[in-house]
């Protein structure tokens, strides 16, 4: 098979996977609705890494712009240890191809949604160490102007020596500092609904980096409790649950809410006062608890920011500002105006190729955190219970339900 040269194959969930002749497939990771992950070793050093075949690529525009996004992204972002670091990229068979293949330079045992649903003992350090990770990961990414949108459990790998890494970039956007530049960029595409800033479902008239801090305030309280925390069955229960916990929000947030039959229902609601966390966290840490309340502030302008975070007196054990860098380049997302699907299949195949040619020699050296993570004993095909994002694009009965998911027309592009 001389289009195959080089490479070997293997079944991996009953589908072929195609590696380098270097690499064979140790063990099946998991897979999802765009792709399907293995480990793999090097033969010629014995290092382990992970392969992910991103599936399906051309099948639908959408998914064609996700995966081209997030190859782009990984580039950009690569060397943080904080964010997953691509090693090699391919494309066994160039011609009309319809797959991906992207190797990550580390091999991370499983995801945080495995560890905590596993019921492993975690302790407040562990927890420490987790935010840590992704708030420095999530500082390098807001400093290049990007948004993740879909920070979750899931997307946090995790390895047994307590080092962590976000991953999946599908569903990034830019930002800008100008509010109106921000106003169009929501699609109904973003962000699992448990972990879901209330100002995207409440079509706000614009958008923050606040976004990604409510999704690591939902990743906090996921930990201290050990079930996700706001578990809505659909957009409306998810609302609800919201208030539920945080109270009903003072005049100013209610006047900023952009759909009018969300803004009726919000108000028209009986009034409900704010649920300490104390109560409902009686064994976590002081500490814990008030960087939990200033992540998951209603009201996104009073929410902390990623840098007040790292300096929080939670971490404090962890934080040094000489360690935590920004992104030195903004990204660009000028590649976001191409809709046509082969002109997609052209650049993911030029920036596959010119990845190889440039720069699959050089992998990163990234530090440990000297602790331990206990990781679950059969991480295989890893079962999360979380809603996929895509659902959010599916109508699911009452007009107000149909708001929630969607947003406002002007928050859709």
């Amino acid at each position: 098979m001389g289009e195959l040269a080089e490479r070997k194959v293997f079944k991996v969930f009953n589908q072929d996977f195609i590696v380098d002749e270097r690499y064979t497939v140790t063990k099946e990771l998991g897979q999802g609705a765009y792709g399907i992950v293995c480990a793999a070793t090097n033969s010629q050093t014995g290092e382990g890494v992970a392969i992910k075949k991103i599936t399906n690529v051309f099948s639908k525009k959408i998914l064609a712009k996700r995966a081209l996004r997030e190859i782009k992204l990984l580039q950009h972002f690569r060397g943080h240890r904080n964010i997953t670091c691509l090693y090699d990229m391919d494309i066994p068979r160039p011609d009309n191809f319809n797959e991906t293949y992207l190797y990550e330079a580390e091999l991370m045992e499983c995801d945080l949604a495995a560890i905590i649903r596993s019921g492993q003992p975690l302790t407040d350090a562990h927890f420490q160490s987790f935010i840590y990770q992704i708030l420095c990961g999530l500082k390098y990414i807001h400093s290049a102007n990007v948004l993740h949108r879909d920070l979750k459990p899931g997307n946090l790998l995790v390895n047994a020596d307590c080092e962590l890494k976000i991953a999946d970039f599908g569903l990034a956007r830019g930002f800008s500092q100008d509010p109106e530049e921000n106003a169009g960029y929501m699609t109904e595409y973003v962000a699992t609904r448990w972990y879901r800033a209330p100002e995207i479902m409440l079509s706000f008239q614009s958008y923050t980096k606040a976004i990604d801090v409510w999704s690591v305030g939902c990743i906090l309280a996921e930990l201290l409790g050990g079930r996700p925390f706001f578990k809505g069955r659909d957009y409306v229960d998810q609302l609800n649950q919201i208030l539920h916990y945080l109270g009903t929000p003072n005049e100013e947030t209610l006047s900023r809410i952009g759909s009018p039959r969300a803004q009726e229902y919000v108000r028209n609601l009986p009034y409900m006062p704010k649920i300490p966390f104390q109560r409902l966290f009686p064994q976590a840490n002081p500490d814990a608890l008030d960087l939990l309340d200033r992540m998951l502030a209603f009201d996104p302008s009073s929410r902390i920011s990623v840098e007040d975070a790292l300096e929080h007196r939670y971490l404090h054990i962890w934080h040094d500002a000489s360690d935590e860098p920004a992104c030195p380049k903004i990204f660009d997302f000028a590649f976001e105006v191409v809709d046509d699907v082969q002109e997609m299949r052209k650049m993911i195949l030029d920036e596959v190729m010119r990845f190889r040619h440039h720069v699959r020699h050089h992998p990163t050296q990234t530090p440990t955190t000297n602790m331990a993570v206990p990781i679950p004993e059969n991480p295989n095909q890893w079962s999360h219970e979380d809603p996929r994002p895509q659902e959010a694009g599916a109508f699911v009965g009452n007009d107000l339900e149909h708001e929630l998911q969607a947003g406002s027309d002007m928050m859709r592009r």
